[in-house]
């Protein structure tokens, strides 16, 4: 793909209560990226990502799925980070990272984005419960809870120097984008959140703004017919 014009149009295939989906909400409502969403239920019928021609799109069997033509040829890009840098590209203002210039934040941002990402998320989803509960025998709830603790502890130490109004400074970033779906999902399995009294800040100033409130699981489509 030539230049950094974004395609025409864009295809968000997700779920309305992953988190990892709703980082990329969040980043397309915040840069108001017009995009069609089709939703891939992952319990129904046994999970829908893991149909043969859902996995033809994204062998992984995950969401989200990001689908866009270019030129002719349909292109797919999987994983929220690797979405949402994209969207940083196609898309710079308004930023999810600090300025060009501010190449410590902008890692530091990342950092924190991870420390979610890949640090505390897959040991709490759906897959790694399952294998917890009906492999292991264990308690998939207290398993969670252990690990969103400590991946909230340490982001909670992380972000103490840069903290601001939001993760780094007085801006949205990336980190912010990852934290508020972690926040949900830590509600939901019962985390004890008072430890955490910059990052419940935080997410409230999120909370605030249209493109956090806009993304977020309530209000998908997916969401209203899972409860019709």
């Amino acid at each position: 793909m030539s230049g950094a014009a974004p395609p025409a149009s864009l295809t968000l295939y997700g779920y309305w209560r992953s988190s990892c989906t709703w980082r990329v909400r969040i980043a397309l409502a915040h840069k108001g990226a017009p995009h069609a969403y089709r939703p891939v239920n992952l319990v129904r019928d046994g999970g829908e990502q893991l149909r043969d021609d859902y996995r033809a799109k994204n062998p992984m069997a995950q969401v989200p799925l990001l689908e866009f033509e270019d030129g002719g040829a349909v292109r797919r890009v999987a994983q929220s980070l690797a979405i949402i840098e994209l969207l940083e590209e196609w898309f710079p203002a308004p930023p999810l990272l600090p300025p060009p210039g501010e190449l410590y934040l902008r890692a530091k941002a990342r950092q924190l984005a991870e420390m979610i990402n890949s640090g505390t998320q897959p040991m709490q989803n759906t897959a790694t419960l399952r294998c917890v509960k009906e492999e292991l025998g264990g308690d998939e709830r207290a398993f969670a809870r252990r690990f969103i603790t400590s991946g909230l502890a340490a982001f909670q130490a992380a972000a103490g120097e840069l903290a601001g109004r939001f993760c780094v400074g007085d801006e949205v970033s990336l980190a912010d984008v990852c934290l508020v779906p972690q926040l949900y999902n830590a509600r939901r399995y019962e985390v004890d959140l008072a430890p955490f009294p910059t990052l419940t800040r935080i997410e409230a100033a999120c909370l605030a703004l249209p493109a956090f409130q806009a993304a977020h699981p309530d209000r998908q489509a997916d969401a209203v017919a899972a409860s019709a």
